[in-house]
């Protein structure tokens, strides 16, 4: 089954190791096949990727784009543990991201990871 995009203007689409810019007007468009999909907006950058959660989820993120869990195997697997650190309250939700992981459920695993990156700011002590 095809995936449905709607770009508005100027938007990302990061399709693998291609990026897509929508022109200034609003799109639509299918994409058929395999090939990983994310919204600019569902990305971490490496520079931005400061915090435990956000650097679980730019490597999750990079097993995803580029196809290749084992070449992140290790940095994922010290990026778990620090996330188990620092988010103790949320081993359930780490342990379900590890799984999805394991199981190659990696757009599942970057969804929930996404909602451990909110828990971490709401944590977060203004400076």
């Amino acid at each position: 089954m095809p995936l449905r995009v709607e770009l508005k203007p100027f938007e990302r689409l990061v399709i693998g190791d291609s990026v897509i810019v929508n022109s200034d007007t609003r799109i639509c468009f299918l994409i058929e096949g395999d090939a990983p999909v994310l919204r600019e907006r569902d990305t971490v950058a490496e520079e931005t990727a400061t915090t435990a959660a956000r650097r679980l989820y730019y490597i999750v993120q990079m097993m995803y784009l580029k196809n290749d869990v084992g070449r992140y195997r290790a940095p994922y697997v010290a990026a778990v543990d620090a996330l188990r650190r620092t988010l103790p309250r949320s081993l359930d939700l780490i342990d379900a991201v590890d799984r999805q992981v394991a199981a190659g459920a990696l757009y599942r695993a970057l969804r929930d990871i996404r909602t451990l990156m909110r828990h971490e700011e709401s944590l977060a002590v203004p400076t």
